[in-house]
């Protein structure tokens, strides 16, 4: 198996983005905020879906301190319907060209459909994040190697309607780390540079809370890959089991973002490079001082 340098910077469509790496001056992961254009997503879901509002949405979380903008159209929330590729279009398109018009962060799209991926570059997406790994639409490779887009490929079993259906794995780390390492390989096989990729071991996608919590316990283990990891974690309802099971009560949003932003942190001391999440102001503060108590 060949061997990669650790990344320090993430190649997207028209520029790069500095990475956490030993010797460099950022010192926290990059925050990806969560710009859900659905009536339907688990812990959103319609609060964002008129462009307005999604736009909005999309800049107050750049005043938060996001990195990224993660724009999606199409809930892959567990047993979710899956939305037609038009009614996807219709969703995104606009608040990805207002967003990549009125912002200077990076605008990433979050599709597994080829035709919604081009057209998001087309209006300014840097970014083509895939929940399915470039698997579930055979158009997507060449969508993602001809456009220049920077990549995210995840680990999902099966399908959102199928994911959660007794999910099993003899050990979830090494085989989901291995289908990361063969996806990578695949990507690069299809044209696409690797300092253009970036892989998410998929937190919440048919796993387990125990798979979830091993996952998080051991994604300092996913580095050797030698590109950008991603982690998803936010609102995960295995943060939800955990904060209640400790006080014993029902969780409210802000306990859950909160642990999201202490899980954040944990991610960040084993060098995970990208953080994905709906409470950007929350988890980039505690990332900040982080980084400045980790000096």
């Amino acid at each position: 198996m060949p061997s990669y340098a650790p990344p320090t910077h993430w190649r997207l469509r028209t520029r790069s983005l500095e990475l956490p790496s030993p010797g460099g001056t950022l010192r926290r992961p990059l925050v990806m905020g969560i710009v859900n254009v659905t009536p339907d997503s688990f812990s959103d879901g319609g609060q964002h879906d008129s462009v307005e509002a999604a736009v909005a949405h999309g800049l107050s979380l750049v005043a938060e301190g996001a990195d990224i903008l993660d724009v999606g159209g199409e809930s892959t929330r567990p047993y979710a319907t899956p939305v037609e590729a038009n009614e996807e279009l219709h969703r995104v398109s606009e608040v990805v060209r207002r967003l990549a018009t009125e912002t200077s962060v990076p605008v990433s799209i979050d599709t597994s459909k080829a035709v919604v991926a081009a057209r998001a570059v087309e209006l300014g997406a840097e970014i083509i994040n895939d929940v399915t790994g470039l698997e579930g639409d055979p158009a997507m490779l060449a969508v993602a190697r001809d456009s220049g887009a920077g990549v995210c490929a995840m680990h999902m079993r099966g399908t959102p309607q199928t994911m959660q259906v007794d999910p099993r794995y003899d050990d979830v780390v090494a085989e989901i780390h291995g289908y990361l390492a063969a996806r990578r390989d695949a990507l690069l096989a299809a044209g696409i540079p690797l300092e253009k990729l970036c892989l998410d071991p998929g937190i919440g996608f048919g796993k387990t809370h125990a798979h979830n919590h091993a996952l998080m316990a051991a994604a300092g283990r996913f580095l050797d890959l030698g590109v950008p990891i991603l982690v998803g974690h936010s609102r995960k309802g295995f943060i939800r089991k955990s904060i209640e099971e400790a006080l014993d009560r029902p969780a409210s949003l802000d306990e859950i973002d909160a642990g999201t932003a202490g899980a954040a942190c944990g991610l960040a001391a084993q060098g995970i490079q990208i953080v994905r999440v709906h409470a950007v102001g929350q988890v980039r503060a505690a990332l900040e001082l982080f980084a400045t108590m980790s000096a």
